[in-house]
């Protein structure tokens, strides 16, 4: 079964936060976190459709302009998301700019940006590169369960989490997954091809089960093509499995609210991301400086009930041991006498 969402951090431990997730069918991707971003190739930054800030500290937000900078004169929207005040900042990053020779792209590059309060409600406008980026097209939103975005496929939940700031964590659950069994094609005598992608949005969509659907191929220079009633063909050739989920938390302190949301947009996900700066031995140095420690990193994930952990964000006063920060996490999530299960990250 290939999974939908392929993800991969953008640095190394010790590098700023950020998660690239690569949609494998829905030729799409998703960044989480936008700090330092060099290290993702053009062609990665241009498959981005939605870029998720958890805050602004410098660490989290210095890599919107380089985004930016890949992304002018190209005919498409990219949005972003972030906690409040972020509509403001986003206007003012733009600002220091000046677009006075926009108008000579043929292309309208145009960012979309939400900003998220914690009691649901919501704030959009749109920037323009035509129009100097401008701030336009505001309106506001009612965010309903913390969902920022939802596709057919998969949608994108948000908990406001403290770190003397509001900073959001984020959960990416995938729908359902559709597993489509290859060696029951073969019986039906039908290829794989683009036509696949439609037969899965007709299950998505919920289409009736006698609806004709058409199987196409191309094949010695013309189209073949075969019909099915769509409940049937579900039946024989589709696995209806539930979806990957994927959870990425940092910079927040460790207290009791914040635990209990982490562990309810976590819980059972395939993968938990959460920063782990330092060691249990430095707590009162982590709670000053709003942040968890690898051992809390590691309770919170096996609170969670999440499958493996992948810990990030290493604090550089480890700079040579970050294997002691990844042991601790992996005694933690693991717990009293049960098996280690930890992500490895990049």
């Amino acid at each position: 079964m290939k999974p939908l969402f392929h993800p991969m951090l953008v640095n190394d431990a010790f590098g700023d936060p950020g998660l690239y997730v690569d949609c494998l069918f829905d030729k799409c991707a998703l960044l989480f976190d936008l700090g330092d971003i060099r290290a993702l190739a053009a062609r990665k930054l241009l498959r981005l459709t939605d870029v998720f800030v958890s805050h602004t500290h410098m660490d989290h937000f210095m890599g919107f302009d380089w985004l930016v900078r890949v992304c002018l004169g190209r005919p498409r929207a990219l949005r972003l998301y972030g906690p409040p005040g972020f509509l403001a900042q986003v206007e003012h990053r733009l600002a220091a700019y000046t677009w006075n020779l926009v108008q000579n792209y043929e292309a309208d590059f145009t960012l979309e940006v939400l900003e998220a309060h914690p009691d649901g409600s919501a704030q959009r406008a749109a920037f323009h590169c035509k129009r100097g980026f401008q701030r336009q097209d505001e309106e506001a939103l009612t965010l309903h369960a913390g969902i920022l975005r939802e596709e057919e496929g998969f949608r994108v939940r948000a908990a406001f989490l403290d770190h003397k700031t509001a900073c959001l964590g984020f959960a990416l659950e995938e729908n359902q997954h559709l597993n489509v069994w290859k060696n029951k094609l073969d019986e039906l005598g039908l290829p794989p091809g683009p036509w696949l992608q439609e037969f899965k949005h007709a299950v998505r969509r919920g289409l009736p089960p006698e609806t004709r659907f058409r199987a196409w191929w191309r094949a010695d220079g013309r189209t073949h093509e075969r019909w099915f009633a769509l409940g049937a063909l579900e039946a024989t050739a589709l696995r209806i499995v539930p979806g990957q989920k994927l959870a990425y938390v940092t910079d927040v302190v460790y207290h009791e609210a914040n635990a209990a949301r982490i562990v309810e947009l976590a819980r059972g996900a395939d993968a938990l991301y959460i920063e782990a700066p330092f060691l249990e031995q430095d707590a009162e140095r982590a709670a000053a400086k709003y942040h968890l420690t690898a051992a809390q990193a590691g309770r919170l994930a096996r609170a969670a009930g999440v499958k493996s952990v992948v810990p990030f964000h290493f604090s550089p006063v480890y700079h040579d041991r970050g294997a002691a920060l990844r042991a601790e996490v992996e005694r933690a999530f693991a717990g009293p006498g049960a098996p280690c299960n930890t992500g490895a990250g990049k």
